[in-house]
Order: C-alpha cells, then structure tokens, then sequence
C-alpha cells in the first residue's frame, strides 16, 4: 500500500458492481478508494491524472494465465508476465496449479506469493492442484492450501483417473467450501486430437478432438456437482454444447460457473488452416457456430467471465510438425483490444465487457475486489478505447511471442494502472495523459 493521494479526473468512470458509469473523477488515499464520481471538498492530491475520452475501472482479473514461475523460466517469469499483465490492465492474475513443482503444498504457494512479492507486479493467486503432483488419484492436502491462500484447486486439464476420485474431491473441497476449477475434457475421446475434429481437421490430415470431449467431462462434473454440492468454475469453455449443458444447470440453481479465453470468441477451426501452429490451443478453435454461441452466452451472462488462457512459449515451442508443437498462445496483452472488438461489432457493451474482466471473476473466486466502491482497495486500470498501436517488439511485454495477431494493429490501449495505490505506467509515457503536482 501507499500513502500516495491520487486524483484520476475527466474519464468516464465505469464500475458494473456498483452500476455506475459516469464522467468524473475517483479519489484514492491510503491504497484505498475514498471517492467515485465527484471530487470531495478538501480532497488535496499528491498527484493528479487528466483522462479526457478514457475509461476508469477497476482492474482486471484473470482466472487462468500461465507465468510459467516456478520451472519454466525461459518460457516466462513472474516478473515478465506480470509486466505483460499490467500493461494489458490486468491487476490480478490466477496462476494453474501446473508449475514445476506443482502447487500442491503450502511451502509451492508460499514460494510464488513470495516471488510475486519480489517482482511487485500484478496481484498472483496461486490455484492449488487437486491431486498431489496432478497425478490423478491422490488428493492433495485442500485445507492446507486453503489455508495458505489458495482461494481455489483445480487439475489444470490433467484427467483425474475416475468419477470416484472426482466425486471424493468435490467432497472434500465442499467441505471447505473451496472453489474447484475444472478444465473440461475427457481424456479417452481427447486421444492424440490437436485440433477440433471437423472439415479443416480432415482436410489437413490432423487428428481431431471431438466437442463430445468436453460435453461428456461437462455433464460427468454437473452430475456430481448435484451430488456434492460442491462450486464448481468450468473454464476455458470451447463448444456450444457445453455451454448449453452449464446454462441449464445454472438455472437449475446449481453453484456452477464459467469462462471462456478470449480467443475463443474471435478465432475458429479456419485459422488453424496451413498447419499454423500459433493457433494450435487447447481447448482447440471450434467453428464459427461454437464461436458465435460462445458470444451470446459471454452477453447473455451465462459465462460470467473472460480469461486470457495465457500461455507463454519459447521460439522452438511452436517450429515442429503441428501435432509436436505445444499448445497455447501468448495472449494477456490481445485480452482489452479483442474485447473492444466485441463492443465494435454489438457483442457487448462497454459496461459488459468490463464486468466481465472484473466483477464477474471476482465474484467466481469469492475474491472482494473488482469494483470501486468505497473503501476498496485501489486497483484500477485507465484505457484509451480509440489509441493504436501495433504488436511487435517495442510493444509487447511478455517473454512469449506466440500470438497470432503479430505485427496487427490494435485499438484500445491500457495507459494507466493502479495496484494498491501503486502508480505503474506500463506502456511508457502516458502522452494522452497529464500529470501535474498542485
């Protein structure tokens, strides 16, 4: 925390949790929200931040973003990532348990709380494992990762070995009432599939992965759910079907919940088309029905959060024959120009698009952040909606290249964050932006 008093002035000020979207300023003193809308009287700053046409919000939070610390360090850090994290304005940032080692102990957490303390970036909370070592069968210790600050556990797409071992977990996490992750996929119908098994699929010769794989993983956990009662986050969500599965069971009054990756909602089968492996993901890219299905879900609610299934690889990572390349894109810094993509075309609105980077994750986690309310810790982030910029090596922050928007031009910009009363400016000099000290 700082004792820093802050005035962000002039931007439209955007809070879903609170319903607020209005042109004004927020007041920040002590690390602390201490005013939304207008500036109170005798509220003096140390420093004040003119934001004329830019949106103030709370910062975001992202439910799946590998940093790759501990144990894969030429793939990325707690430190290069969580830059990679400001800049796109995410404040926090929940870390798979699938680190080397995994996090199955107090002593895994301990270590990346204490990393992330020393790299000062973005908030880091870590998902505990399920199982010890992700094996699949044993149980990890969930109250001791509880205690030590794990809000939630998971597998990381790992296959537990059977439903019994699911259904002993989800008592177990129910009894703590722990948050469980699941990353939806059976692993027999999976088999060796590396993309979504359908016509680009069949035409390059690859093999595929059904989206029976995660409908029957969806509807193995649902039934299981209602017999626990255990809360259960599914995510990053790929196919309409699931989705449906999730929309049912959530009006059934089920404690279900769900994400989906950004890329999932503007990328398809299509752009795995010349063997391009920065496409290659997993979940994989679907069709245009799933991608459009995954939309309206993302408006109507159903999928109360959007992630950016982070994964960062090195160079070599991505140059094998396309079945040998590893999935996942570098995607932390695409997250906010993607998503006002959706607001051009009518998906959302800007509103909708933050709560679901913000109020919408926090809520899932339990985590009382993500809104700007009075007394909140002062974690927001300023963007420019209407700012270009083109992705490169001047641009982007991550140690990982492997996205397949580079060299495009964005829109939509982060010039401004504020972690706990820390000031960052993660994109260099804010040119849009005036500083003054009164």
């Amino acid at each position: 925390m700082t004792g820093e008093r802050l005035l962000i002035s002039g931007g439209r000020v955007v809070d879903p949790a609170h319903g607020v979207d209005v042109v004004g300023s927020v007041c920040i003193a002590d690390g602390v929200v201490v005013a939304v809308g207008d500036r109170p009287a005798g509220f003096v700053p140390d420093r004040e931040f003119q934001v004329p046409g830019q949106i103030v919000c709370p910062g975001f939070i992202d439910l799946s973003a590998r940093l790759r610390e501990p144990g894969q360090a030429h793939k990325g850090t707690i430190d290069s990532e969580g830059l990679a994290a400001l800049a796109a304005g995410f404040t926090t940032v929940c870390v798979p348990p699938d680190t080397v080692p995994v996090i199955d102990s107090p002593a895994v957490v301990k270590l990346i709380f204490e990393r992330a303390q020393q790299a000062d970036r973005a908030h880091v909370l870590p998902i505990g494992a399920l199982t010890r070592g992700l094996n699949g069968r044993d149980l990890s210790e969930l109250s001791a990762l509880q205690s030590s600050g794990c809000l939630a556990v998971g597998n990381a797409g790992v296959p537990l070995a059977s439903n019994l071992v699911m259904r002993r977990a989800f008592e177990y996490a129910a009894g703590y009432d722990l948050l469980v992750c699941v990353r939806p996929q059976d692993a027999a119908l999976r088999d060796d599939g590396c993309v979504h098994e359908g016509v680009v699929a069949t035409r390059l010769g690859l093999p595929g992965i059904p989206e029976a794989a995660e409908t029957v993983a969806v509807a193995e956990a649902l039934v299981l759910v209602e017999l626990t009662g255990v809360r259960v986050h599914f995510g990053p969500i790929s196919s309409a079907r699931a989705m449906r599965l999730i929309a049912a069971a959530q009006q059934q009054g089920l404690p279900v919940s769900a994400d989906t990756a950004m890329h999932q909602l503007h990328l398809t089968e299509l752009d795995v088309d010349g063997f391009n492996a920065l496409c290659h993901v997993d979940p994989p890219l679907r069709t245009t029905a799933d991608r459009d299905a995954l939309r309206a879900a993302v408006a109507a609610g159903t999928i109360g959060a959007l992630c950016s299934d982070h994964q960062p690889h090195d160079p070599d990572a991505k140059l094998q024959v396309f079945p040998a390349t590893e999935p996942g894109m570098a995607t932390l810094e695409t997250v906010l120009p993607l998503g006002l993509r959706l607001v051009a075309e009518g998906v959302l609105s800007v509103p909708e698009l933050v709560a679901r980077l913000t109020v919408g994750p926090a809520r899932i986690l339990g985590l009382p952040a993500g809104h700007l309310g009075v007394g909140a810790a002062a974690d927001l982030c300023v963007f420019h909606p209407q700012r270009s910029w083109v992705i490169g090596d001047a641009t982007w922050h991550s140690a990982g290249r492997n996205t397949p928007y580079w060299g495009d031009e964005m829109l939509g910009r982060v010039t401004l964050v504020v972690v706990g009363g820390r000031v960052v400016e993660p994109n260099g000099a804010l040119t849009s932006v005036e500083q003054r000290q009164p």
